[in-house]
């Protein structure tokens, strides 16, 4: 066998191993050897000759036996779990997977907005116990939307309220920077970029800004009829104070793709609230993920011949 192109290292996500990773980086790569690792005497053996790796995760241990690897493609969007240090030690270049979660992420955040303007978890509450009775709503049209974190999946949230005709508030690290928002705020005026929004969105990475963010202040800055979208860290919202807002009303409800802790526990008290929709943090789900990483990657490989920059670099 050749020497291989790329090696593509065991890895399961959202139910997807790594054959099917294989079969779209063929599909788009036609002419390059695209090998696939089962076992881990596979993977100390494959990336010996290795020119790129792919994967969620490569250690120390298995870097060491890579002889003139060029790239590690990780296929998470964060990156500090990786050997950050000895890749670098190394020369080898590290990409991301930034990016691949837009459409998705974006959709959740949609239909958690319009689930909750429609009524549609009392409605579920109301068929499960065959009851006929009408009860009042709400449109997302016309309303106003702060989204914390304006990176790819932030902008991509953006794109798709457009045609609902909303005002729409960014909060970033740069404000000055701009982006896709009527307005845009830093950090430091979260508050200001909260307080009139009937949808708080975050799409923020979890730092030692964000962290506990949205505190029992913060609660009490937002509107009561206001609902809270979580799709990015559990820790960046206090728990306990959201409960008390939820519980007497501070705010009209939240749709939590992810919580702290994490997997909730069965006793948790956000379980039994009725204006909280909860996901096991599977927004990011979709069949299509793979097929994004491999876009991304045979991208990269034509850079990497050519000595241009590679997309989603991050070392």
């Amino acid at each position: 066998m050749s020497d291989p192109d790329v090696l593509v290292l065991r890895q399961t996500i959202h139910g997807s191993d790594a054959t099917d990773l294989v079969a779209s980086l063929r599909e788009r790569l036609p002419d390059r050897n695209i090998a696939l690792a089962r076992t881990p005497a596979e993977e100390r053996e494959l990336i010996a000759t290795a020119r790129v790796a792919v994967g969620l995760h490569i250690d120390e241990e298995l870097l060491s036996a890579a002889g003139d690897l060029e790239l590690f493609a990780c296929v998470f969007a964060g990156t500090g779990h990786l050997p950050r240090d000895a890749l670098a030690d190394r020369g080898v270049a590290v990409t991301n997977a930034s990016g691949v979660h837009k459409p998705n992420i974006a959709e959740y955040v949609v239909g958690s907005m319009i689930t909750h303007a429609r009524g549609w978890p009392r409605a579920q509450r109301q068929k499960a116990k065959r009851e006929w009775r009408t009860y009042e709503t709400t449109e997302v049209y016309g309303s106003t939307v702060a989204v914390v974190g304006l990176g790819a999946i932030g902008q991509a949230i953006l794109d798709r309220l457009e045609s609902f005709d909303v005002e729409t508030i960014g909060v970033r690290y740069s404000p000055e920077k701009g982006g896709p928002a009527d307005e845009v705020h830093g950090f430091d005026a979260f508050h200001e970029a909260i307080a009139d929004a009937e949808y708080v969105v975050l799409a923020c990475p979890l730092t030692e800004t964000t962290r506990g963010l949205v505190d029992a202040e913060a609660l009490k800055t937002m509107r009561s009829d206001a609902v809270l979208i979580n799709i990015a860290r559990g820790p960046i919202v206090d728990t306990d104070a959201l409960v008390s807002s939820l519980r007497n009303s501070r705010i009209r409800g939240a749709a939590l793709d992810v919580t702290d802790p994490e997997p909730l526990p069965e006793d948790h008290p956000l379980w039994g609230l009725g204006n909280v929709t909860i996901t096991p943090h599977n927004a990011g789900h979709t069949p299509h993920y793979y097929d994004r990483v491999a876009d991304i990657l045979a991208g990269n490989l034509d850079r990497l011949d050519d000595g241009a920059e590679l997309e989603n670099r991050v070392i």
